[in-house]
């Protein structure tokens, strides 16, 4: 029987074993390497430190940052520092003043990142590398011109010593990263990277999960320089180089740093490819040029070693396994008792809306009424897929009123709306792959969930148990996880974007005979853009059409569905989109 997902075992027994393991591992490297082992292990550890980070902000989050060493020449300046001043506390803690202080640091760089994207930010981030290293150069490091020595703590004097030290604050790191990403900083990371817009419309702060990410990144590259200070005992402007940044970034991508144990690998070709061309009589800046086109093919194929080395996992396994997907057999219970329309919980009052000479809305209004569904239905073209952004926030230069349960939301963003009980979906896929259902699904409700009843709405929905990897879940299954996040979240209003949208045509129906009872079952209103008629029957109280920007009918299904006009609007149209 598999393990529950948020077991205590699965989520601390099993990464405390891994890095008690790894302590003890790195008690006997140090003893048994030669010397000149040691001191490449501890750059080796420096570095995977700092591959961490690059995996938090690049892997994990999806943004360029191409100054991670200046983050780390923040850390070696902060500890330089204080050892200079002889600031108490001595150097475990000037490591973590270190990598507060960069991850500030992260914060003002990660600015930019708000607005920026691609290659806008990968110059920006890089210029600040250069900067930082021509400043470096003219002002030095704190105590290297008065020849002082970083004072390592007397435990960890020797090389051997600090090796193990080194490697204790590895495994710290990486515990950290691992609970980190499990936490909601992590699946923002994730979502942010895959989709912003499904971001915003989940509740969550585009913003934050930006800025977080390059906090915890650069904190971690404040800590290895910290580290490096401590190893070198003085430290100079060369190690960190704008070009050991980019090369480090490069090594990020090929290896696939969001990976732990990818990072250490990484960090291990870090140290092992230079010295290995140094014992071939091979310049050392050849080593540069080797990640370079390791890192072009990583690009261009859009692949690392790390999600390789899975995928090939993977298609082992995918036999046995196969790819999750919907169970919509079973029909849902058919004795709740649907409760009866209640006023208007969302109502939207002359929206209108042009693209330059182009109007895609005009006038529109609808209401949808507590505890009912309203259907808003129309031909290719008609300005369905514009009204949801406009009520979801996600087009502020629309004119006319939106008001949910009462409160105007004119002026708020997604996110806002989202929070004040306005939920959506999309049409498009916007569930990352790289949480699991529960995870995923934890994320976007926003609020303490128990496992039953994250259970019980996946299973209503026939969607894949909530340990599933999101990877191994099909489009169809995971549109339907989507709805149950935001279902969960106990919004007032769902707007439901083409749901069916991915589903074998048989589901259709059944799908709709569960979405019939989402405003008993969850005690939400529902507005549902949809191009299939028998869904729209089998779900909707109340249909409003549209053709070509306005409101063509609006009533009860039946008689809007009768109206001469709504059948003349579909005359030859097969499929409304």
């Amino acid at each position: 029987m598999p393990r529950a997902e948020n077991s205590p075992l699965t989520r601390f027994g099993v990464p405390l074993v891994l890095a008690v393991a790894a302590v003890a591992v790195g008690y006997q490297l140090s003893v048994g390497l030669d010397g000149y082992f040691v001191f490449l292990g501890i750059t080796a550890i420096v570095a995977g430190i700092a591959l961490l980070g690059l995996g938090v902000v690049s892997g994990s989050a999806g943004m360029i940052s191409l100054c991670q060493l200046t983050f780390a020449a923040v850390g070696a300046w902060v500890v330089s520092y204080l050892n200079k001043i002889e600031a108490p506390g001595g150097l475990l803690l000037w490591l973590l003043c270190g990598g507060l202080a960069a991850g500030v640091a992260g914060i003002l760089v990660g600015l930019p990142a708000l607005r920026l994207r691609g290659i806008n930010l990968a110059v920006v981030t890089l210029g600040l590398a250069a900067a930082a290293d021509l400043t470096l150069i003219q002002i030095q490091f704190p105590g290297t011109v008065d020849g002082i020595s970083i004072e390592r703590p007397e435990m960890f004097s020797t090389d051997r010593e600090y090796f193990w030290l080194a490697s204790i604050v590895l495994t710290v790191c990486c515990l950290a990263v691992y609970f980190v990403r499990r936490s909601r900083w992590g699946s923002g990371w994730q979502a942010v990277a895959f989709s912003e817009r499904g971001t915003a419309a989940a509740g969550a702060s585009v913003r934050t999960s930006k800025l977080t990410a390059f906090a915890v990144s650069a904190a971690l590259g404040g800590v290895a320089g910290g580290l490096l200070a401590g190893q070198v005992s003085q430290v100079y402007p060369p190690s960190f180089s704008a070009m050991q940044s980019l090369a480090l970034y490069v090594l990020a991508i090929m290896s696939g740093a969001h990976l732990i144990d990818m990072a250490i690998f990484g960090a291990i070709l870090w140290v092992a490819v230079p010295e290995l061309l140094k014992r071939w009589g091979v310049p050392q800046d050849w080593g540069f040029v080797i990640f370079g086109l390791l890192g072009t093919h990583a690009l261009t194929t859009g692949g690392n070693l790390g999600t390789a080395v899975r995928e090939l996992w993977r298609r082992r396994a995918k036999s046995a396994r196969g790819t999750a997907g919907i169970e919509l057999t079973a029909p849902p219970d058919e004795s709740i008792e649907l409760p009866p329309l209640g006023e208007p919980v969302l109502v939207v009052r002359d929206l209108s809306v042009s693209f330059g000479e182009v109007k895609a809305l005009s006038g529109v209004d609808l209401e949808v009424p507590a505890n009912g569904v309203l259907g808003v239905i129309g031909p290719n073209g008609a300005g369905k897929s514009t009204l949801v952004d406009i009520i979801s926030g996600f087009l502020p230069q629309a004119t006319g009123t939106v008001e949910l349960d009462g409160g105007t939301l004119n002026g708020l963003s997604p996110t806002r709306r989202a929070r004040a009980g306005l939920r959506r979906t999309f049409q498009q896929d916007r569930v990352p792959a790289g949480l699991s259902v529960g995870a995923y699904v934890r994320f976007v409700a926003r609020r303490r969930l128990g496992a039953a009843e994250i259970d019980d709405a996946l299973s209503f929905f026939g969607c894949p148990p909530a340990r599933t990897p999101l990877r191994r879940v099909d489009v169809g299954a995971r549109r339907l996880v989507e709805i149950v996040g935001h279902l969960l979240a106990r919004p007032k209003v769902l707007l439901l974007d083409e749901p069916a949208a991915g589903l074998p045509h048989e589901e259709h129906v059944a799908l709709g005979l569960r979405l019939r009872q989402v405003p008993a079952r969850f005690g939400v209103s529902v507005l549902l853009i949809e191009h299939d008629l028998d869904l729209v029957r089998s779900v909707c109280d109340r249909i409003t059409v549209l053709d070509f920007g306005q409101v063509l009918a609006s009533g009860p299904q039946a008689e809007v569905l009768a109206n001469p006009e709504v059948l003349k609007a579909y005359m030859g149209e097969t499929e409304m989109l």
